[in-house]
């Protein structure tokens, strides 16, 4: 499009658009460019009525040109709201109302979408404008309903009061959109108008009140259940009640919502079609704040799944999540057992057994209750597992103290290069001791202390192991060269100080001293951990011959057990020496 023309169209300056036109008659022709939007869609878009009027009485035949998207000018103008241009293109071509866009949209849904009461209450005027949506998937009412637009609701409801009752491709109503939207004035325009809407039912089953529930919209909840409380006892094709899904979406307020306002005896012992409770659902997604409020409900914490698993049985098969952890002493306390744990006549077997007849005997016939050699096998697993938990973060914390420590060698050990012993000549900038011996080892103890700290510092950002055996192995090298790198920073000191130190009888046995007190500690230190490394690695040695003895680190673990942990875990979670050959609480690297 010429770019005189667009700025024209866009400020509306009518007597510059009729130049260009006497200039160019082709002109009014022209579109932009990817948008295909003619001169009319401008104009009806910046709410320019003169300048509209001025193009359609040049070519009314634009009332009807479509863009790239097949939007008419009366799509942009019901977009924008502007009401005048709107009954200015409707009377010119009063076809253009019923022609929709790629996305099956018409004009009236594009103002519903936007809020534009003004244009719904012109457009609703069109005879047969609301026929075309009685056989459609979606009409206008869904539409203002889940944006939210209570009048432009209120509008059609006037026309054709039928369409609350219409369902999208879901399955969801006007009034399932408002309560998942939380669109509360229209949930009450629509109960008002028909309670009986609260109990229809989507193509998953789900009620307008399941919708609420899910998205955790107390104030819709409250609205619904003051109305009808029929829809709280309708559950889904999944066998869900509305407390299944507050708690499956973690929705806590709404599920205290409704055990403050209903009767929830029946509700939180209810099995879905997996014959999960509440409790079931909520161990298994480690909602902890949740578990311990249904605990004080007073429901069955040994209820039975499909699968044969109590509340129990799920949080143990995850026992080293951090939630988990929280939720066992709860679900302990409160009498909760594993399935093997429970006598074979009690009511949970037995609703079990006959609601799965097939599966769940067989599954229930292979836990059998464990001997003592197993409890204390599955003690120690659990020890060890904390253990290895315990490991891993140390490592993780004694990365973290490596880099800190490399880091601050490399900043000491910069600023002693910067600023060098015996300070600088001002006139030449060269240092005033940089011939003598001393100064010269401490330049090369300090370069190699800086660089060296350096490497540690890029290597340790540079790689990210996710196993405990490349974690300690990457550990154990950059541990040997930081204690290389702290050597030569210690060796530059005692070199610096050499070279400050003023020339006598006396300053020899200053650095005798200096070098006796500094690389004493050092070697005492050096000395002690290389003992601790040694004994560490005698009791890994004979670790490791017990095992090769014995043919597996836990005689009490079976080799059934065994291979289930090989196949589930990668090598760091079958086996670890440093763990099972310390009795100490920790090992040197």
């Amino acid at each position: 499009m010429d770019r005189r023309l667009l700025e024209t169209i866009l400020i509306g300056d009518i007597p510059n658009f009729l130049n260009l036109i006497q200039e160019d008659e082709h002109i009014i022709e022209q579109t932009v460019p990817r948008s295909l939007n003619t001169v009319l869609h401008l104009a009806s878009r910046f709410g320019h009525v003169e300048l509209a009027a001025e193009i359609v009485r040049l070519r009314p035949e634009m009332v009807a040109a479509e863009n790239e998207k097949l939007e008419t000018p009366l799509h942009e103008a019901c977009r924008e709201g502007r009401v005048e241009i709107v009954k200015l293109l409707v009377g010119i071509d009063p076809w253009v109302v019923y022609k929709v866009n790629m996305e099956e949209k018409s004009a009236l849904f594009v103002a519903c979408e936007r809020g534009k009461v003004d244009v719904v209450k012109l457009l609703l005027d069109c005879p047969w404008m609301l026929m075309l949506e009685v056989d459609a998937s979606i009409t206008s009412l869904h539409v203002a309903a889940s944006a939210g637009h209570t009048d432009v609701a209120m509008e059609i409801l006037k026309a054709r009061p039928d369409f609350s009752w219409k369902k999208d491709m879901c399955g969801c109503t006007p009034l399932h959109l408002a309560c998942s939207k939380g669109h509360l004035e229209i949930t009450r325009l629509l109960l008002r108008l028909d309670a009986d809407l609260s109990s229809l039912q989507d193509n998953e089953g789900r009620t307008p009140l399941h919708w609420a529930v899910i998205k955790g919209r107390v104030n819709i909840i409250d609205e619904i259940l003051s109305m009808s409380l029929e829809s709280a006892d309708i559950i889904t094709k999944h066998g869900e009640t509305v407390l299944h899904l507050a708690v499956k979406n973690n929705q806590y307020e709404a599920v205290r919502y409704l055990v403050d306002n209903l009767n929830i005896t029946n509700l939180v012992n209810m099995p879905d079609i997996e014959g999960n409770t509440v409790l079931h659902i909520a161990t298994a997604g480690k909602l902890t704040t949740m578990v311990i409020y249904l605990l004080k409900l007073g429901l069955d914490v040994n209820a039975i799944n499909r699968k044969g698993f109590t509340a129990m049985d799920v949080i143990e098969s995850d026992a080293s999540n951090s939630g988990a952890l929280a939720i066992l002493p709860a679900l302990q306390e409160a009498g909760a057992k594993r399935c093997d744990q429970l006598p074979p006549g009690s009511p949970q077997i037995q609703y079990v057994q006959e609601s799965s007849p097939k599966i769940v005997p067989s599954m229930l016939a292979k836990r059998k209750p464990e001997s003592p050699t197993q409890q204390q096998g599955r003690r120690q697993r659990h020890r060890r597992d904390k253990q290895l938990e315990l490991q891993n973060e140390g490592l993780r914390n004694a990365r973290n103290t490596i880099t800190v420590v490399a880091v601050l060698i490399a900043t000491v050990t910069f600023a002693a290069g910067i600023n060098p012993p015996g300070g600088f000549d001002q006139s030449t900038g060269k240092s005033i001791r940089g011939r003598q011996t001393s100064f010269k080892v401490f330049m090369v103890c300090n370069i190699v202390a800086l660089f060296l700290s350096l490497g540690v510092v890029i290597f340790l950002v540079s790689i990210i192991p996710f196993r405990r055996k490349s974690m300690t192995k990457l550990l154990t090298v950059t541990h040997k060269v930081m204690w290389v790198s702290t050597s030569f920073m210690a060796a530059a000191y005692i070199a610096a100080t050499w070279t400050i130190m003023p020339r006598g009888a006396g300053s020899v046995w200053v650095l005798v001293a200096v070098v006796s007190i500094g690389g004493g500690s050092t070697m005492a230190i050096f000395t002690g951990l290389a003992v601790l490394l040694a004994r560490h690695l005698l009791r890994k040695w004979e670790w490791r011959k017990r095992k090769a003895k014995n043919g597996s680190p836990s005689s009490s673990i079976s080799r059934v057990e065994e291979m289930q942990i090989m196949k589930k875990g990668t090598h760091d979670s079958t086996s670890n020496s440093d763990i099972d050959s310390s009795d100490h609480g920790f090992h040197p690297y």
